[in-house]
């Protein structure tokens, strides 16, 4: 009896026990719900509605990916763009009505194929592919920094590549980059036959993960994807295939012209290092501080979280989805800036958010174009689709055009 009455006792603490412990692993449950939805960017501020998921640990975008060949091989892209607003919201992707001033005879830089009007749909024949075995190699300069004291790309288009695709018959323009070539398995740690970028590829479920690069538009921090660059060294840093005949792309120094395909970007030489930006900025911070020098993959962690921290290159764009469509475009225009060794001196090389603030420094002579030349294009292209923001949408400049910088 003795033992009945203290078990029928002992039984409320029992239970309460046990709901402590319920309650404790649901709290668990939310944190790690909450933890990983903390590691998402939400739906709600990315420029591309196709966009499976990004996660802001691994500073990766999942895309859906497409089947094309070329002379019978396999080859593997992405849609970010396409000069049709009524595709781009169908295919969920970037409208750029930029992209379809490619199409001119002086302009080699677009693939045509014969497909329907909406890409991806049909495996299309694509008349050139990069070839991605070759390694990357940057060796950083004698203090540490840039310029870089050796470098080398590690993918180049073969001749006919071009990401820019023109549906025959139309005046419909897409960017599809290829991404990964041949059947697989596919090298996603050396990237012998993928890009740079890839950090990982499912060719079954046709999704690919691309590293993104985190920037400044207007005032706001946005992310963007790197896919090719027509200039080797700017290949280099921005890890991404290295396409020549991009160069032709028209038309350099008109960012606001919407009769231009190209949107200017601005790449700080020198801007202050350190781990987080702002206040730093640049090249030199993006290989000091960004560690650019080691190959993007999941196994190189000290990578992942300097670029988390705060080690991109952090460019500023001139143009953006949800400021003026009609001027948007992922053919960047690069314009690389260099402060002045006085500007340096005064610590006035910290981070800038916004093109036309950079273009009133240069008006001011306080940054110049490497050389201490007037700051314009180096006439040399990024094609690199925006993706998103991470607080709050860019809405507008965040100072005067000045009338005579382009």
């Amino acid at each position: 009896m003795k033992t009945r009455a203290t078990a029928r006792r002992a039984l409320p603490l029992f239970l309460a026990c046990i709901l402590m412990l319920v309650a404790a692993v649901s709290a668990l449950a939310k944190d790690e719900s909450a933890s990983a939805q903390s590691q998402e960017l939400p739906k709600n501020k990315l420029t591309m509605s196709s966009i499976v998921s990004t996660n802001l640990v691994t500073d990766t975008a999942r895309l859906p990916l497409y089947r094309a060949t070329v002379n019978g091989m396999p080859v593997w892209y992405v849609i970010t763009e396409v000069s049709n607003q009524a595709l781009a919201r169908q295919v969920g992707v970037n409208f750029s009505p930029k992209l379809a001033n490619l199409i001119t005879p002086n302009c080699p830089c677009v693939q045509t194929v014969r497909s329907g009007r909406v890409l991806g749909r049909t495996v299309v024949r694509r008349p050139g592919a990069p070839d991605f075995s070759p390694m990357r190699l940057l060796v950083p300069g004698p203090d540490g920094g840039f310029p870089p004291a050796a470098a080398a790309v590690g993918a180049v288009g073969k001749p006919g590549y071009s990401p820019f695709v023109r549906i025959a018959g139309t005046n419909i323009v897409y960017n599809a980059p290829i991404v990964a070539t041949g059947s697989g398995p596919f090298d996603v740690i050396d990237h012998r036959n993928t890009h740079d970028r890839l950090f990982a590829i499912d060719a079954r479920r046709r999704t690919v993960d691309m590293g993104f690069v985190r920037a400044f538009a207007f005032g706001k921090e946005i992310l963007y994807l790197s896919f090719e660059a027509s200039s080797a060294a700017v290949g280099v840093l921005d890890r991404t295939t290295f396409v020549p005949a991009l160069g032709l792309t028209p038309t350099a120094d008109k960012s606001r012209d919407p009769k231009s395909s190209r949107s200017a970007i601005f790449v700080m030489t020198n801007g202050r290092t350190g781990r987080t930006s702002p206040p730093a900025q640049g090249s030199d911070h993006v290989i000091k501080d960004g560690l650019n020098a080691l190959t993007f993959n999941r196994r190189n962690t000290r990578l992942l979280r300097a670029l988390r921290a705060g080690g991109d290159a952090h460019n500023v764009l001139d143009s953006f989805p949800t400021v003026n469509p009609a001027l948007y475009s992922p053919i960047w225009d690069v314009n690389m800036a260099e402060w002045t060794p006085r500007a340096v001196a005064r610590g006035q090389n910290v981070a800038q958010t916004d093109a036309n603030r950079i273009r009133q420094l240069a008006v001011r002579g306080v940054v110049t174009s490497p050389g201490g030349t007037p700051l314009r294009s180096d006439r040399n292209i990024l094609n690199c689709p925006v993706i998103g923001f991470l607080d709050t949408a860019p809405e507008r400049d965040q100072a005067p055009k000045p009338a005579n910088q382009p």
